[in-house]
Parts: structure tokens; sequence; C-alpha cells
């Protein structure tokens, strides 16, 4: 797992590229990805820029209050999931995060950890404050994002 200290936004907004065309660039079909950190540490703006870098135009909220966000692009559908708020498991039941689709369907969950049962991300990224920066990690799980990612 690689350390990277990101200096602003714009920096993490590069990280946000490279994710990004890891995802398009990957062969799988299903991608779940989870974001951890303190609360302010950049879960919700990482996500922001994986979605607008693989081609969304509009704007990316926050799923805070509404708990998941759906995002539709031409070979891809996000599922942007925030869990923060959410003590129930039936919240992720509701949401149908594991139905088909025709397109490549990537989940980006924040706050995972208050998943009641454990699922298996593909990938995951630690997000820290480290003063007026960022440190990141991202923890690669699956083969086949590990061939689209060059950090």
């Amino acid at each position: 797992m690689k350390k990277i200290i990101l200096e602003n936004e714009d920096a993490t907004n590069k990280l946000g590229l490279k994710l990004a065309e890891s995802i398009k660039n990957c062969n799988s079909k299903n991608i779940e990805i989870h974001l951890h950190g303190d609360l302010g540490a950049g879960k919700t703006f990482i996500s922001r820029s994986i979605i607008t870098n693989s081609g969304w135009d509009g704007m990316v909220k926050s799923p805070t209050y509404t708990l998941c966000e759906e995002y539709e692009l031409n070979k891809i559908i996000f599922l942007h999931i925030d869990l923060y708020r959410s003590d129930d498991i039936e919240d992720i039941d509701l949401l149908d995060i594991d139905r088909e689709t025709e397109k490549k369907k990537v989940v980006v969950i924040e706050w995972p950890e208050k998943l009641k049962t454990k699922r298996a991300p593909d990938m995951e990224v630690f997000l820290k404050h480290k003063s007026k920066k960022r440190e990141v990690s991202v923890k690669i799980h699956s083969k086949e994002l590990q061939k689209t990612l060059n950090l």
C-alpha cells in the first residue's frame, strides 16, 4: 500500500483522475471502492473527482442525507453512497447496490465501517489530515484494477 501526500485540491483531483482512468480501463463489470477517513478528510471530494473525471458533467452532490446518488454515463453507472448518518442494515439493502446492470457498475462507499455485513471492496482509499495537506493510501484488492492503476 503506497502512501501519497496531496499538497492541495489540485493534487487530490489528479489522484481522482488516475483512479477514474483505472476504472474506465479495467475489464471488471462491477467495481466497489471503500473510502475511509475522518469527517472532512476528503472522501466526498475524491468521489466527486472520480465521477467527474469519468465523464459526468453535472453536479456531484454529497449523499449524506440521501444515502445514495446515482450517476449514469454512457458506459458506467456510479452509485455514490454515504453511510455517515445510517445505522440501519436495511438502508444498504434498500439501495439494491448488487443489482445487475447493462453498464459497468462502480459502487463508491463512504464510511464503509458502518456496514453491518462485510463487503469485499476492489479498492480501498484511506485519507488522513496532515496539517494543510492530505495523506492518502490506496489498497487494491482486485487483480484487474491492479493492472490498470499506476500510482
